[in-house]
């Protein structure tokens, strides 16, 4: 956590091409407000990670934003996950977003400042 109270982590991204290949980000933020999960568009061409569409976003102060998104493995918290990446560009920030924390199924435990198992997932009875 820095002195806003913001939570920071590092992370690993790879392509599905070559999930051996990673890249570590280091002092990532991370946004229970923000959806998808922004990676430095840099990182993603070099991993190899294509863009498979685009998406608006708005900013929290009203800007709208036109994104490429693509598919990675995000690694983080001792986990991994297939998730939704965001080619962020200059001055975008990174972020680890819900979806994200989602996939790898861990929350914040803000007395240990890291992210931790949730624990079971829930799903509908077997009957």
């Amino acid at each position: 956590m820095d002195d806003m109270g913001i939570f920071r982590t590092s992370i690993s991204i790879a392509s599905h091409a070559n999930p051996a290949r990673r890249r570590e980000l280091r002092d990532v933020m991370v946004d229970t407000g923000s959806e998808f999960n922004w990676v430095p568009r840099a990182v993603l061409e070099e991993l190899g990670v294509a863009p498979e569409g685009t998406e608006l976003f708005e900013t929290a102060d009203g800007r709208i934003l036109e994104r490429e998104i693509g598919f990675a493995i995000l690694y983080a918290g001792g986990r991994k996950t297939g998730t939704t990446v965001v080619f962020a560009e200059t001055g975008d920030k990174v972020l680890l977003g819900a979806i994200g924390l989602e996939g790898l199924n861990v929350r914040i435990d803000l007395t240990r400042k890291e992210l931790v198992p949730a624990g079971p997932l829930p799903v509908a009875s077997a009957a």
